[in-house]
């Protein structure tokens, strides 16, 4: 009996030993659980470390806010806007809607040469004027270009009477031969100085009336608009190759 009583009070000390030990495990699975789950029950040592690992799982997502936090900030970044200002372009009028009248400025210069428009008097006089102001310029040219030559013609003389002149080998008759030469050139060179100068006074002259002025008291005789300075920059390209065209015309030997 002694020995039985003993036993049973070793197994009750035991027990009362192991009881704390698995009051403690319970109440730490039920601290896992509730950590991870947010307030789990522990019922069990296997349960309880399941819980335990789910714990740790959504430990590692307490992340997920900072991660939130870096895609708002990365979002920001990408949210720049280009206040940059382009300059306006202004949209002007069709410059045809402007000419009115003018339109006919681009006829063919056949058309120019036989009108017998008044209103188109004052055009076509300014187109026949610059046609022949141009073949007179270019007349002017190429008589100070032939005037030029006949310069060069006559220095080329005189540096080789220079030459003879130093020569002691040169016989008089080689010298005075060069002289001759030179005196014939000098005469020619007179004479195209002469022409050139004619020349240029004539382009000079056949100049007048077709100066921007001109253009302008021209186009606005003929429009039925106001001629601004678009309008006058137009005319004038168009009216160019028709100047062109007349002053072929008057090369050819036919008179506008």
């Amino acid at each position: 009996m002694t020995n039985r009583k003993t036993l049973f009070a070793v197994l009750a000390a035991l027990a009362l030993l192991a009881s704390p030990a698995l009051a403690g495990n319970g109440h730490g699975n039920g601290g896992g659980n509730a950590g991870g789950n947010g307030g789990g029950q522990g019922n069990g040592g296997g349960k309880g470390n399941g819980n335990g690992n789910s714990g740790a799982s959504h430990g590692k997502s307490a992340s997920t806010p900072g991660h939130a936090a870096r895609t708002e900030t990365d979002t920001t970044t990408d949210t720049t806007v280009d206040t940059t200002e382009v300059a306006s372009v202004p949209n002007d009028k069709n410059i045809h809607a402007k000419l009115g009248r003018l339109n006919s400025l681009q006829r063919n210069i056949n058309a120019y040469m036989n009108s017998k428009s008044k209103k188109f008097a004052a055009i076509q006089a300014y187109v026949t004027q610059s046609a022949k102001a141009k073949v007179a310029q270019a007349a002017a040219d190429a008589a100070a270009a032939t005037a030029a030559t006949a310069q060069t013609q006559l220095d080329t003389l005189n540096a080789q009477l220079t030459a003879l002149q130093a020569d002691s080998s040169a016989t008089t008759a080689q010298i005075q031969a060069v002289k001759d030469q030179i005196t014939a050139q000098q005469a020619i060179v007179d004479a195209d100085n002469a022409a050139a100068a004619q020349a240029e006074a004539a382009a000079t002259a056949a100049a007048v009336g077709t100066d921007q002025t001109s253009l302008d008291a021209a186009l606005a005789g003929m429009a039925n608009k106001p001629v601004d300075a678009q309008v006058s920059a137009w005319a004038q390209g168009v009216l160019a190759g028709k100047i062109d065209q007349a002053a072929a015309t008057i090369q050819a030997g036919t008179t506008p």
